[in-house]
């Protein structure tokens, strides 16, 4: 029998759903034991290199699926405009964990944490964008339920104003738009059979296990609570 686009979505969400362990630093700041000026404005700095360089390449997939995908071609707009929404959020972030524009022009980033939009990127110049589609829908829906679990932290734990949390409840808020969009586009690349579901979850796998090292570095920066 053939599968619908809702329900591959679905099948290779709870495929790659990351391994709960695989991620020290978010059960660290839930519990407040990540320290606001090291290890979460290490998180802050190093956001301030991934977004702009992952819409860069949302927009670069974008215009490579518009001729024959322009479902494809949507879900990658989309995500861009997100990119850019959510770099306006990130510095309240930033500077409520004291991160200065001195500190952040001259901050060297954490290769474990830029592996993941390396690898973004990477996908933007060499994958089918069909493919690319389904796995970061996968990947994004860990995620979203790692920024849930900070935004609460960071009000509940380290008194947060509702501005510094934007940037993370951004991402923690549902999307139905991204969700209709992603199935648009995968279902369109099914009906053509475009779709390579093989690679589609080796992407989707490595995408994870690079968001599981991003984590991991910044855990190892973690240090006792500053007051």
């Amino acid at each position: 029998m053939t599968r619908t686009a809702t329900e591959l979505l679905a099948t290779t969400t709870a495929a790659l759903a990351p391994d709960p362990r695989a991620n020290p630093l978010v059960p660290l700041i839930a519990r407040g034991e990540a320290d606001r000026t090291t290890t979460l404005a290490a998180l802050s700095l190093e956001q301030g290199w991934v977004i702009p360089a992952d819409r860069r390449a949302f927009l670069h997939l974008a215009l490579r699926a518009a001729p024959e995908a322009p479902e494809s071609a949507a879900f990658f707009t989309l995500l861009a405009e997100g990119e850019a929404l959510a770099a306006e959020r990130l510095g309240a972030f930033s500077q409520a964990c004291g991160v200065d524009e001195a500190r952040a022009r001259t901050y060297e980033p954490l290769p474990g944490c830029q592996a993941y939009p390396a690898y973004v990127a990477w996908l933007a110049l060499n994958a089918s964008p069909a493919d690319v589609v389904l796995a970061l829908a996968a990947n994004f829906s860990a995620w979203g339920g790692y920024c849930a679990t900070i935004a609460e932290a960071l009000r509940t734990r380290y008194g947060f104003t509702d501005e510094a949390c934007a940037f993370f409840d951004f991402f923690a808020e549902p999307s139905p738009e991204l969700e209709r969009r992603a199935t648009d586009a995968v279902q369109a690349a099914l009906d053509a059979g475009h779709l390579d579901e093989n690679l589609a979850h080796t992407y989707g796998r490595l995408l994870q296990s690079y968001e599981s090292t991003f984590w991991a570095t910044l855990g190892q920066r973690t240090e006792t609570p500053t007051a």
